[in-house]
């Protein structure tokens, strides 16, 4: 396990050690469940990106499917003629 060290500015310094001492944690495992936490949502907005990006591609290249095609298979949801998804 590496170590590092961290500066915790002034106004969060006493937040964290009332949250530390409510939760029985150390600082250390809060810092380190917020961290876990942080690249985790940064590992998702990276993926979201990325999904983004191919779209626009998509897009760019001609593939889409038109709306009316969409609206017609999301209105057949749930009922006994339930469509397909459209393809492109």
């Amino acid at each position: 396990m590496g170590v590092t060290s961290i500066r915790i500015p002034d106004e969060l310094q006493k937040p964290l050690e009332e949250l530390a001492s409510k939760l029985q944690r150390s600082k250390n495992w809060l810092i380190n469940q917020a961290v876990k936490e942080y690249i985790v949502r940064q590992k998702i907005e990276s993926e979201k990106w990325r999904d983004t990006l191919e779209a626009v591609e998509s897009v760019k290249n001609g593939e889409v499917i038109d709306s009316k095609d969409v609206h017609a298979w999301l209105e057949s949801w749930g009922t006994k003629n339930e469509k397909s998804p459209p393809k492109i």
